[in-house]
């Protein structure tokens, strides 16, 4: 399957619309999901790959590993939900919305986009804003 969703929790998502957010981000950025695995966490995995991969001895809401090099889109993200819980309460958020928006950022790194600086940040960020109100009822 192009796009597979692995939640290795006991928490429910809506796998299918963090799926459907995944496809229109990739398609609406321009490009076609060859291989893409989005794998919902805790804190004791997204730490370790944090470690092992980055060097980053904390926990973080997502980390994103990009593939392509043109052509489809090829990558992997993980996403802790243990960090969503806690940012949704922080930013005043439901779960699920804070969920989704980090699925759109994660998608939004395999398409190219980067928050490095500032300026890349907003940018990022208005797109995020974009692609949750295509979500909105």
């Amino acid at each position: 399957m192009p796009l597979q969703i692995f939640n290795t929790t006991r928490r429910k998502i809506d796998e299918a619309r963090l799926a459907e957010a995944v496809r229109m981000v990739v398609g609406e950025e321009g490009g076609a999901i060859g291989s893409i695995e989005a794998v919902y966490c805790g804190n004791k995995m997204i730490r370790r790959i944090n470690r092992d991969f980055l060097g980053h001895d904390y926990v973080t809401d997502t980390i994103t590993f990009g593939y392509s090099d043109g052509g489809e889109v090829d990558g992997e993200f993980y996403i802790s939900l243990d960090v969503i819980e806690s940012n949704a309460k922080r930013f005043g958020a439901t779960f699920d919305d804070e969920l989704l928006r980090v699925t759109i950022h994660s998608a939004l790194h395999l398409m190219g986009h980067d928050d490095e600086t500032p300026e890349l940040r907003a940018a990022m960020s208005r797109r995020e804003d974009y692609y949750m109100e295509c979500f909105r009822p």
